[in-house]
């Protein structure tokens, strides 16, 4: 009786299967933030973004227009979506100080808003298209670079404007109220403030430092 010929059992379950295995893509990072001075008010977003090294590889910044805090946040998350599919990024992680932005992108808040809707619509969309994406929430602190870009745009364009003096900011109505004492902690090099302040996103203010006990 002929013998067959030997053959690799489980070659085509295992094998092959091992062989079309790919490394995941190495993700790259972007922190985003956006705001206005008024909400609604002048708007604008920065971006910031690092390749998987960590490396620095854009900075983006752009005034939109006289919009909302909320508005702000997604031309900004809009924008990273945009430069990271432009230039073949494949694996995108965003972080963002937005808690509403991060929980809508994840499903976990409903999108109400009639302005925010197509902004959430594009950027779910923008985000699937990514072989690896996530968004989180990080506070403030973890995200100055992005929130100074934003500022940085406003500045500029207050200071083009023919309405405001060069290097002013933009009037608000919160940069118009009386100074007010608040206590505050310095620890691990952020500064806490130690009583509830009501002022919109972006707000600027003086900090006199005096303090009342050694540490």
């Amino acid at each position: 009786m002929p013998r067959r010929p030997s053959t690799s059992r489980g070659k085509g379950l295992f094998g092959d299967a091992a062989a079309e295995l790919k490394p995941a893509p190495a993700a790259y990072s972007a922190n985003i933030d956006g705001g206005s001075r008024g909400n609604p008010g002048p708007a604008s977003y920065g971006v910031v973004i690092r390749d998987p090294r960590g490396e620095l590889v854009a900075k983006l910044k752009k005034y939109i227009g006289r919009m909302t805090n909320n508005v702000a946040e997604y031309y900004g998350l809009i924008a990273a979506l945009d430069y990271a599919q432009s230039h073949g990024v494949r694996a995108l992680r965003i972080e963002s100080d937005s808690e509403l932005l991060v929980k809508q992108m994840r499903g976990l808040y409903k999108v109400k808003s009639a302005e925010l809707q197509p902004l959430f619509e594009r950027a779910k969309k923008m985000s699937q298209a990514f072989d690896s994406f996530r968004i989180d929430h990080v506070y403030r602190e973890q995200n100055r670079e992005a929130d100074a870009l934003a500022n940085e745009a406003l500045d500029e364009t207050a200071g083009g404007s023919a309405s405001s003096p060069s290097g002013t900011r933009l009037e608000t109505p919160s940069s118009r109220t009386e100074p007010r004492r608040i206590r505050a902690r310095f620890r691990s090099g952020v500064l806490y403030l130690l009583e509830d302040v009501d002022l919109p996103d972006g707000t600027e203010v003086e900090i006199l430092i005096r303090p009342l006990r050694k540490p």
